[in-house]
């Protein structure tokens, strides 16, 4: 059995054995964190370090594959599955990131499976042809920072899960070990809060750069994108208004949170998805 294991594997190409190694990273972060997880807070604390070593590992690799997959001679492959995988690589770059700093690694046990997800899907349906960026340093900055900002708010997504989560199981007094091993929940909020702030920022200055960018947002079809990234703006800057003014909290966070954010996936991820996918535009 070894032997063709190993004969099957010398037919592969660095590139898919890459792939896997990292998704098999991936899942086993997710696995330990959620046994950890299961327990108590003390035991997430005790397993970060270690989490956070195969964690690095993986984010690595999958830089690496999404380097050699999207980075051509001829431009750019940001096809639907790459731009979905990239996205994916940022999100969990992020969150190893900031859990050297934070407690933010519980949503880790949402985000690492839907990274390796993004990969298995990128490996599955790579990308035909390289599209050239158009727009100079302009164009270059907006699209980094939109993947930025949509990062930040897809972890504020599952941070207000996790949070609304919490603070049922605390009102009802049956907090179980999940709930145990989350941080307190002011902390929980405030990292919400947070998150939702720096990633409004960005927005903001993906918006900006992006309007240096149109020329003719009729000719350039951008208008369906263009309109909901605003109404997205304008969900967040009026929970964070919200926040300051009157002291808004989970429940209200909540909802104002996940609309925020349908409404942004619907301004790219989704229109991308049906345009390629779908309409094979």
């Amino acid at each position: 059995m070894l032997t063709a294991m190993q004969c099957y594997l010398s037919h592969m190409s660095p590139i898919i054995i890459a792939a896997i190694i990292a998704i098999g990273l991936y899942v086993l972060t997710a696995t330990r964190l959620g046994i950890a997880m299961s327990s108590d807070h003390s035991n997430v604390t005790n397993a970060s370090k270690g989490l956070l070593s195969i964690g690095i590992v993986a984010v690595i690799l999958h830089g690496v594959i999404l380097y050699q997959g999207i980075i051509n001679a001829d431009g750019l492959s940001l096809g639907f599955f790459n731009a979905l995988s990239l996205l994916g690589w940022v999100i969990a770059a992020m969150l190893i990131t900031g859990a050297f700093f934070e407690p933010v690694l519980s949503l880790g046990i949402i985000m690492f499976p839907g990274a390796a997800l993004t990969l298995v899907l990128m490996i599955i349906f790579p990308a035909d042809q390289a599209m050239a960026l158009q727009g100079g340093w302009p164009m270059k900055v907006h699209v980094l920072s939109s993947v930025l900002a949509y990062s930040l708010f897809a972890l504020a997504a599952v941070q207000v899960i996790l949070l609304l989560l919490q603070d049922k199981a605390l009102r009802k007094h049956k907090p179980a070990g999940f709930v145990r091993s989350l941080p307190p929940l002011q902390t929980m909020e405030a990292l919400l809060f947070q998150m939702i702030g720096v990633g409004f920022v960005v927005l903001s200055f993906s918006l900006l750069t992006g309007a240096i960018y149109i020329t003719d947002m009729f000719a350039q079809h951008l208008v369906h994108k263009t309109v909901l990234s605003l109404i997205s703006w304008l969900v967040f800057g009026t929970l964070l208004w919200g926040r300051w003014k009157f002291g808004w909290r989970s429940g209200k966070a909540f909802a104002w949170t996940m609309g925020g954010f349908i409404v942004l996936g619907l301004a790219y991820p989704v229109t991308k998805f049906v345009l390629e996918v779908v309409l094979n535009r």
